[in-house]
């Protein structure tokens, strides 16, 4: 197809690179080098993903003490920020209900 495209035409229409259109890179050997280490390393990965460090049974509940601890944290930090509370004492303070009329 795009030998008929350039024998056809005089070259290829608008920007080369981009497009319906566009030629194609050419594949170099540092391309499939990284390809190669890129397949390589995935199927290291799926080695040690399809062996699990656990057991379903030990996995079961192994972190409700430390997520427990965790939540308890969040929790406190989070109450911390929290300003005091205030009274209506605090707030009426300032009117001086208990003088008389007479002194």
């Amino acid at each position: 197809m795009f030998l008929t495209l350039t024998l056809l035409r005089k070259g290829i229409p608008g920007k080369q690179w981009i497009g319906k259109y566009r030629r194609p890179r050419q594949i170099t050997w540092q391309m499939k080098r990284n390809t190669l280490k890129h397949l390589e390393r995935e199927a290291a990965n799926e080695y040690w993903i399809s062996r699990p460090y656990m057991t379903p049974e030990q996995e079961y509940c192994h972190a409700v003490e430390r997520r427990a601890q965790n939540w308890l944290k969040i929790k406190e930090a989070k109450f911390s920020n929290f300003p005091e509370h205030k009274y209506m004492t605090d707030h009426l303070s300032h009117l001086q209900i208990t003088k008389t009329w007479s002194s």
